[in-house]
């Protein structure tokens, strides 16, 4: 279905609903729009870090422990 017509669809059921249900309607497309922001904003903070040379001279850097170092295992 187009975007258009879901649009249209969904425009015409909120016309049914109560003025309650309305505001509970709006909640959750606030909340909707809010996880979408933080998962975008989350991805590019983690591109922004990954691509970053920050931390560049850690790869270089000798491994100070090793598996051998650890007293317990975990799987």
């Amino acid at each position: 279905m187009a975007r258009e017509t879901i649009l249209k669809k969904t425009v015409e059921k909120l016309g049914h609903l109560s003025e309650d249900k309305l505001k509970e309607v709006d909640k959750f497309v606030e909340n909707l729009l809010r996880k979408t922001d933080d998962k975008i904003l989350t991805e590019g903070i983690q591109r922004l870090t990954s691509d970053s040379k920050s931390f560049e001279y850690l790869k270089n850097e000798e491994d100070i422990y090793t598996v051998n170092d650890l007293k317990e295992k975990y799987k």
